[in-house]
């Protein structure tokens, strides 16, 4: 029971896997969740099935968890959904996804989340975002995911201060455009030039921004960047 245990959500490919292996090589016990997490041999690890969407999903990830390791210490939201297209080609489908997944997601895990860490006056909860809710870009036309993940930036440093004087800290980390499956190999020559540094980030380097905001207890209400230096200018 004395071994910290971190929620990951979005937890069955790409950057969710990366940080479900990081947290277990840093000897946490992982909850999993996603809709197609599979189940493990590993015993440290609770997969959670489920769209993170619907409460109840939320509601098991919490639950199955503290009856199985105690205890709740860090809670990573990063399930996310990323649609890029003219603002005016959205359809009500891709609006409606893309808030209950970044939006709605994010709410029903994290307030339960943060009520078993109260209990202990202790926690870290760390969003994952993107440079474009800040800095947007003409090429990369991403509307609904300023609007959500930029909430989540505002979410992020309020919570960091309504719950500062109770042990909890609240972060997150806004990456640039991360080399996934999700971008083709023909396309990469192009992302790449759209970073200062001359290329696109790489799952690892997310996840260990993730892992630093995990061992800074003075670190709170930070949006990290993690986007070759867009943020920075051009």
């Amino acid at each position: 029971m004395d071994r910290k245990v971190a929620v990951i959500t979005g937890a069955s490919q790409g950057m969710g896997a990366a940080l479900v292996a990081a947290y277990r090589n840093s000897g946490y016990r992982v909850v999993a969740t996603a809709r197609s997490v599979k189940p493990t041999d590993d015993q440290d690890i609770l997969a959670v099935p489920g769209d993170i969407a619907d409460r109840k999903t939320a509601e098991r990830a919490i639950s199955e968890g503290m009856a199985r390791f105690g205890r709740i210490d860090t809670l990573v939201n990063n399930a996310g959904i990323f649609i890029a297209k003219p603002f005016t080609d959205y359809t009500e489908a891709d609006y409606n996804a893309i808030i209950a997944v970044n939006t709605s997601g994010f709410f029903h895990i994290t307030q339960l989340a943060i009520a078993e860490m109260e209990k202990r006056s202790s926690g870290h909860v760390v969003q994952i975002t993107t440079t474009l809710a800040e800095l947007a870009n003409s090429k990369v036309p991403a509307a609904l995911a300023s609007l959500t993940k930029g909430g989540l930036n505002s979410a992020t440093r309020a919570l960091a201060i309504e719950y500062a004087g109770r042990g909890i800290r609240v972060n997150a980390v806004a990456p640039g455009i991360v080399k996934t499956p999700m971008h083709p190999v023909e396309t990469h020559a192009a992302l790449d030039r759209m970073h200062p540094l001359g290329h696109m980030g790489e799952i690892s380097d997310v996840v260990q921004a993730v892992l630093y905001l995990e061992s800074a207890p003075f670190v709170t209400g930070e949006i990290l960047h993690v986007d070759g230096g867009q943020s920075a200018g051009r």
